[in-house]
């Protein structure tokens, strides 16, 4: 399973999961900070990564959206308020995990939350 970190989540969380050999890019390393949530959708689906985001209400909407187009992408994965931002390595542990558990990664046009 391969993540796309969005922009309103720490950097670092992709950081630590490369550490721990889980295939992880942040926005910031990507060069798509400031960009529409649109454009972070259709990146992470170019590169074939689940995007990973605490954007719930934007991301399901386009999840719709690419799906009624027939626009493929590899997956939604929220991560909820209960993860505090400035607790990166909780939230890369726990990711770490989700991938250890779906290794194929999510099926097309899936929503999930950690």
């Amino acid at each position: 399973m391969k993540f796309y970190i969005d922009e309103d989540l720490n950097p670092k969380i992709a950081e630590v999961l490369r550490k721990n050999g889980i295939d992880a890019v942040s926005a910031k390393e990507a060069g798509m900070l400031q960009t529409s949530d649109l454009e972070q959708m259709e990146y992470a689906a170019s590169a074939k990564r689940c995007m990973v985001t605490r954007n719930r209400n934007d991301f399901i909407k386009l999840t719709v959206q690419f799906f009624n187009e027939h626009t493929h992408h590899y997956g939604v994965l929220i991560i909820p308020g209960s993860y505090p931002g400035d607790r990166f390595a909780l939230i890369a542990k726990a990711l770490k995990r989700y991938a250890l558990k779906y290794k194929e990664g999510m099926t097309p046009y899936s929503i999930d939350f950690l």
